[in-house]
């Protein structure tokens, strides 16, 4: 396998977890965002939108984090699962999942901030106070969810790492790069500090990259 990663990627990371999480053995090939990388035209051959994280496995190419986590889960059935069995269940960690990566993320990615600065002439204090804005919105239902299920679980779901887990973990490193007061989510700090107790986690921070 090969990855094609940014080291803080949030979508890169949630994958670099999945991995580790299925035990597989993967070639990292880092594309710089910050040097537009992304827009090459040899990147834009493995994503045509220019982003990443981009996997390559067996030859084909895979694109979007949660979609590549789903594949890994299903080709992979026999290592600890990402998903629950139950259909109830499976649904829940989704809509935990893409809480993050479908509402959060996507607002904040470094695009969508280049595109502030660029077109509207934001300066860095409220680029910061828009990023901040939308991870609290975003954490505060979180924190909702997750709270009845608090004082059972270890994580999102259950006592085993899963889809949701390894987006939770690349946002609050997101959020505590802007400042984000992250003691008003006691569930989800109590989640991620389990989270970071497992190498698969720990070995994807971007700072081990």
């Amino acid at each position: 396998m090969i990855l094609y990663d940014y080291f803080r990627s949030s979508a890169a990371y949630r994958v670099r977890i999945a991995l580790n999480l299925k035990g597989l053995r993967y070639e990292q090939v880092p594309v710089n965002l910050l040097e537009n990388e992304q827009q090459s035209c040899m990147h834009k051959r493995r994503n045509p939108q220019g982003l990443v994280p981009a996997l390559n496995h067996n030859g084909e190419l895979l694109q979007q984090s949660l979609a590549i986590c789903e594949y890994l889960d299903e080709v992979y059935p026999d290592s600890p699962r990402l998903l629950p069995d139950s259909p109830l269940e499976r649904a829940r960690v989704r809509a935990l999942a893409q809480l993050i990566a479908c509402d959060i993320h996507p607002v904040n990615n470094l695009r969508v901030l280049k595109y502030l600065e660029n077109e509207f002439s934001v300066d860095e204090a409220q680029k910061r106070q828009w990023y901040r804005h939308w991870i609290e919105e975003g954490f505060k239902a979180l924190e909702v969810h997750l709270q009845p299920s608090a004082n059972q679980w270890m994580f999102c779901q259950g006592d085993t790492p899963g889809l949701a887990d390894l987006c939770l973990v690349p946002q609050c490193y997101n959020a505590r790069r802007f400042d984000v007061d992250l003691s008003q989510f006691p569930t989800l700090l109590q989640i991620e500090a389990n989270c970071e107790e497992l190498q698969a986690f720990s070995m994807a921070h971007p700072e081990m990259q």
